[in-house]
């Protein structure tokens, strides 16, 4: 089952144990896979939108985890992401814990997933894994709206793209480490080139923006800018 770097670094980021893992729009199932062979969770769902996709999981994991160490432990749903059945508890648990994680999406549609998702459990404590295709500077300011305290973070490249993971919980009783900001803060480390390189091409696209009728970014490039200090 392999992966490329950036499912590597969010399976790497679930260091946690999990009633419920949510595998979202999980394509072929390769991140929830490997999550189900660490056993983190009692219990790892894929969850696509795509039948064909949903059956072709369901036909590798009855292959590959039907032995009695992994039996009742994965579930494969084919259902719309903002729809997820969080109502879904281990018996032996009273208050389960979720991780959802959401990677592979654009901007726009991740935020509407976790918005869809917020309203319908508000109450719940809930975490997640975060990697958007682009907009991650909108996703975070929809998190920050929401409420989220950050857990971690991370810039990913692959195949000459810039990725960022991002490991959110909201309703936590605890004092978050690190503040959830609009461009991120532990992740970056500037002394490494690629980390360099993903700064230069976030300023410069923003910059070109900038040009642009109606387009007011000032405060976004401010606060890239602001790394640099």
């Amino acid at each position: 089952m392999k992966t490329g770097l950036r499912l590597q670094t969010i399976n790497a980021m679930v260091n946690n144990n999990y009633t419920h893992i949510w595998d979202c729009c999980c394509d072929h199932g390769l991140l929830g896979m490997n999550l189900l062979k660490r056993q983190i969770a009692d219990k790892v769902h894929f969850v696509d939108i795509v039948p064909a996709l949903t059956e072709q999981v369901h036909t590798q994991l009855s292959k590959h985890f039907s032995s009695e160490i992994f039996a009742n432990k994965w579930q494969v749903h084919c259902l719309d992401v903002a729809k997820l059945p969080l109502h879904i508890t281990a018996s032996n648990t009273e208050k389960p814990s979720h991780l959802i994680i959401i990677a592979g999406v654009g901007g726009d549609l991740l935020i509407e997933f976790v918005q869809q998702i917020v309203k319908a459990s508000p109450t719940l404590k809930l975490e997640f894994m975060l990697c958007p295709v682009h907009h991650n500077y909108k996703v975070r300011k929809a998190l920050i709206d929401l409420e989220f305290d950050l857990i971690n973070e991370a810039i990913v490249c692959e195949n000459k793209r810039f990725y960022e993971v991002i490991h959110v919980v909201r309703n936590s009783q605890q004092t978050p480490k690190h503040q959830l900001t609009d461009v991120g803060s532990t992740m970056w480390d500037l002394s490494i080139k690629s980390h360099q390189e993903y700064l230069s091409k976030t300023l410069s696209h923003y910059r070109k923006m900038q040009s642009k009728p109606k387009e007011n970014v000032s405060k976004v490039i401010a606060s890239y800018e602001a790394l640099t200090l």
